[in-house]
């Protein structure tokens, strides 16, 4: 039945209860419901998957061969957030020397284009090897580094943010990120995908870090029309993007995407009154802050917010929009979908 309700869900329809969706690293907690250990077991993630219905899986997939492979990135190395601190990675390189090479950076010529029909091939293989692995969940295909992200990668944050004061050159910088995304999404296109998430890590915490309307004369265009190409081939588009982008929401639609993917930095009162009855919402209230310290009063009540205003959106997917880390109380994680699971029923 997940796979029914998600692509009810997708496709604006109401199903008997509230789609559900989320972004989870709690190795404890998947240990926890479904007694096998992630690190070890690969049959853990469906087994969780399913235990807690999964609807919708969040994927994405940049091709077969990374940029590091084939150009130059930087390496801004990682804090910890995987258990145990796996993931935490405290190097540091950056290939760039000034500003000058990356105002003069073109990512087709420095990473390539695959060629068009085996990429089309490994993303259509790809695909269906998910899809039979995860048969209960909708298993979408995706970008992640599709312009301000690729630059991220490429450039790292400091490279970047002075790169961008230029904002006549810079553009010309992003429409070759937007020209090798372009490869990419004519490719994905070709597949048997019904839907696809679009990355692009636009904003911080805080809001945009460029101006607004460098946003709109550079970058929501170029989204527009790398969604068209999705959408001549029948294709859903969701958009997704950490921090705050509140301020764009209404941009992100008139570009075209189809839903939203977003963390509570932005105002789910908004987009529900806005786009509640138009589009897919992949979010809620629920926030892993309060999963990690609050209470479970407080756990109830951004469930009971969310779910007040989700009961009425056909393409409402429930999630902690944040992600359920590692530090989450095993605890918390299982009082919130228990209460969530009693309660979402339309």
């Amino acid at each position: 039945m997940s796979y029914e309700i998600g692509m009810k869900a997708l496709r604006l329809e109401f199903a008997e209860r509230v789609a559900h969706t989320e972004y989870c690293s709690n190795y404890s907690l998947v240990r926890k419901v479904t007694g096998l250990d992630p690190t070890k077991d690969e049959k853990a993630w469906k087994a969780f998957y399913d235990a807690w219905h999964f609807d919708l899986l969040w994927l994405t997939n940049d091709g077969p061969v990374g940029w590091e492979k084939r150009g130059r990135v930087t390496d801004m190395g990682h804090g910890e957030f995987l258990e145990g601190g796996i993931d935490k990675r405290e190097t540091f390189y950056c290939p760039f020397e000034d500003i000058e090479q990356v105002l003069e950076f073109d990512a087709v010529e420095e990473y390539g284009l695959p060629d068009f029909d085996e990429l089309v091939d490994y993303y259509e293989n790809w695909h269906r090897s998910v899809q039979s692995a995860y048969p209960n969940q909708v298993c979408p295909g995706g970008y992640y580094k599709t312009l301000v992200s690729g630059a991220i990668q490429a450039f790292g944050w400091e490279m970047l943010l002075l790169a961008a004061a230029d904002r006549k050159r810079f553009d010309k910088v992003l429409e070759s990120f937007f020209e090798l995304s372009l490869h990419h999404y004519r490719a994905w296109a070709k597949t048997t995908i019904k839907v696809f998430i679009c990355h692009d890590d636009m904003v911080w915490t805080q809001g945009p870090f460029m101006h607004p309307d460098f946003y709109r004369a550079s970058i929501f265009p170029r989204y527009k029309r790398l969604w068209e190409v999705l959408h001549e081939a029948g294709k859903i588009v969701l958009f997704c993007s950490d921090g705050n982008w509140t301020e764009f929401v209404d941009d992100i639609a008139a570009a075209g995407a189809d839903g939203f993917i977003f963390e509570p930095l932005v105002p789910l009162e908004y987009v529900v009154e806005r786009y509640g009855r138009t589009h897919i919402i992949v979010g809620s209230k629920v926030d892993c802050r309060t999963l990690t310290f609050g209470t479970k009063e407080q756990i109830k009540a951004e469930v009971d917010e969310t779910l007040g205003l989700a009961k009425n959106c056909p393409g409402f997917i429930f999630a902690v929009g944040n992600h359920i880390p590692s530090n989450v109380p095993v605890e918390n994680a299982l009082f919130y979908f228990d209460y969530l699971s009693q309660n979402w029923w339309r």
